[in-house]
């Protein structure tokens, strides 16, 4: 089929808004992925669904699935490293989104910075979340140390008055995400570097991975186990020392007044 012919055929389908959609919406990406960034993503995404599950609101959170948000044209995508899609239930199948499916765009992202094309995640992503409608988007820079342009976190916010605009950038090792409620905090350097969730008033407690959580009841319940054994022991203790003490009663009475 011609470019003209194209034209006109997604002419026709904006204007009466009808029939299969024809524009071709890719639902994977053809580049490779610094492993670095995979480790990262592969242990945040889990983090903030049990974050999410914790709070008792689960919901679905994705990793690397293109989002397209305007209609008929593929070329206004995002491919978030990790997102959030808020009244999506978790396990859901997503092989590509489209905002206007729905009417749903994520409500965070993160974009973890690409070794390769660095001022990409600088300069091109804000814009287009910002066309997608996300209300918060954090870029983490795991290599901002490499250049004096470059800056370790960065936090974009979609404000009444101001629109979606840039509200915090800082070197330290954490974030406060507002969306998610919680800290993102650096663990770990160079090579080693992964972004956890953490709590408290300065994101002091790092909120644990399934593992963690697992390891901790396993030793919380060993612990109460032995609570338990000890208060065992202890109760049958004082039981022996007080049937000692009667049987000492027990056998002066026998003996009576004036016994040797």
């Amino acid at each position: 089929m011609s470019t003209e012919a194209h034209r006109q055929v997604h002419g026709r389908a904006h204007r009466d808004g009808r029939g299969r959609d024809p524009t071709f919406y890719p639902v994977e990406k053809k580049m490779g992925e610094d492993s670095l960034q995979t480790w990262i993503v592969e242990l945040l995404r889990p983090l903030i669904e049990r974050w999410y599950q914790e709070l008792g609101r689960p919901r679905f959170v994705g990793a690397d699935q293109f989002i397209y948000y305007q209609q008929f044209d593929p070329s206004k995508v995002v491919a978030p490293d990790v997102y959030v899609l808020p009244g999506v239930p978790p396990g859901r199948r997503v092989r590509s989104w489209k905002v206007w499916e729905t009417g749903i765009a994520p409500s965070f992202a993160l974009e973890v910075v690409s070794s390769d094309e660095p001022y990409k995640d600088y300069v091109d992503a804000p814009e287009r979340y910002r066309e997608l409608g996300v209300r918060e988007l954090v870029i983490f820079d795991p290599d901002w140390e490499r250049s004096r342009d470059r800056v370790r976190w960065q936090r974009y916010r979609r404000l009444k008055t101001r629109g979606f605009v840039r509200v915090e950038t800082t070197n330290v090792d954490r974030i406060y995400a507002r969306v998610l409620g919680c800290w993102l905090r650096v663990i770990g350097a160079g090579d080693a570097a992964r972004v956890r969730l953490a709590t408290g008033s300065a994101g002091e407690a790092l909120f644990p991975t399934a593992a963690e959580a697992e390891q901790a009841a396993r030793e919380a319940e060993r612990a109460a186990k032995e609570a338990e054994r000890a208060a065992k022991e202890a109760a049958l203790e004082r039981v022996a020392a007080l049937e000692a003490q009667l049987a000492s009663v027990a056998s002066a009475k026998d003996k009576g007044p004036g016994a040797p």
